[in-house]
């Protein structure tokens, strides 16, 4: 029997509503818009946090923000990024009735969240003699219904039963990305261990009380993606590491490694000069993923 094994169980502060409401009201402008802008896709976690910075670093944590989200780091544009504004602009332009922008509709939500649905049916003047405007999504066999109960063009979205909710709220989650977890769960350190002309080997450790295992049998079990790339001053990769390392420790050894880092070493060839290294790594068991940028001379 598989089972998910965390060595060490780590504790995080929650902040009142209140708090939280009043330190959104004290958000400039572009900060208030950016929080807006994300609501379908920001965590909670993500959302406190921002919402406790200096304003100082809320460029960084928006920069971060969708970086976190980039399905392929290796790629100059970010897909998810772009896929989400162009969703957004088509909400606006499918659903210009009713009183709220389209994006904001729960027809809007939705399309943003789950994407087009596979079919979708349009009833005006309802589906019964003396209907209300109505809509069906067809979402692989899953149905979304929306009604415009009072005729102004506000569709909303219609609950079948409370399983049907649960169904859709699911949906959404599975269709989010992927983040790494602000929480501190997952970690690693990395450092230039060595470096000579055209050349660095960088050290990754990565603590063993922080790590996700499955126990599998006799056996923790895990698994890191690791990636590496380094970026010269225009924003150019010059170079890139992708690699899976599988990590194996018997059951009854586990706490000797309490205090203790699995470790990495990677050689880059690389000329020299400035760079910027974004190290990014997934512990596949835990699902959380952690990317760090650092400046970097050779």
């Amino acid at each position: 029997m598989k089972k998910k094994v965390f060595i060490l169980f780590l504790v995080s502060s929650i902040f009142t509503s209140c708090a939280m409401n009043q330190l959104k009201k004290n958000l400039d402008p572009d900060s208030k818009e950016f929080l807006s802008t994300v609501r379908y896709i920001i965590t909670p976690e993500e959302r406190k946090i921002f919402l406790n910075l200096p304003p100082e670093d809320r460029d960084n944590f928006k920069e971060e923000f969708w970086e976190k989200r980039d399905p392929d780091p290796g790629t100059e544009e970010n897909e998810f990024r772009i896929g989400y504004f162009n969703r957004i602009e088509e909400a606006n332009l499918l659903f210009k009735q009713g009183s709220t922008p389209g994006w904001l509709q729960e027809r809007g939500r939705v399309y943003i969240t789950l994407g087009p649905p596979t079919n979708r049916r349009t009833y005006p003047r309802g589906t019964t003699y003396q209907g209300v405007p109505t809509e069906i999504w067809d979402y692989n066999f899953f149905p979304v219904i929306f009604v415009d109960k009072n005729w102004t063009g506000n569709y909303r979205l219609e609950a079948l039963s409370a399983q049907h909710i649960n169904e859709i709220n699911k949906a959404q989650i599975r269709n989010r990305p992927k983040v790494p977890s602000q929480k501190g769960d997952f970690d690693f350190d990395i450092q230039m261990k060595a470096r000579q002309a055209g050349k660095a080997v960088f050290q990754i450790e990565i603590p063993y009380n922080k790590i996700w295992f499955i126990e599998n049998e006799s056996l923790a079990q895990t698994t890191f993606e690791v990636f590496l790339k380094a970026s010269d001053e225009e924003g150019k990769v010059v170079w890139e590491f992708k690699k899976n390392y599988d990590v194996s420790i018997p059951n009854e050894k586990l706490e000797d490694y309490i205090g203790e880092n699995y470790t990495i070493e990677i050689t880059a060839t690389i000329e020299p000069g400035n760079y910027m290294l974004t190290v990014e790594i997934e512990n596949k068991t835990g699902e959380e993923r952690v990317r760090k940028r650092i400046k970097l001379t050779i």
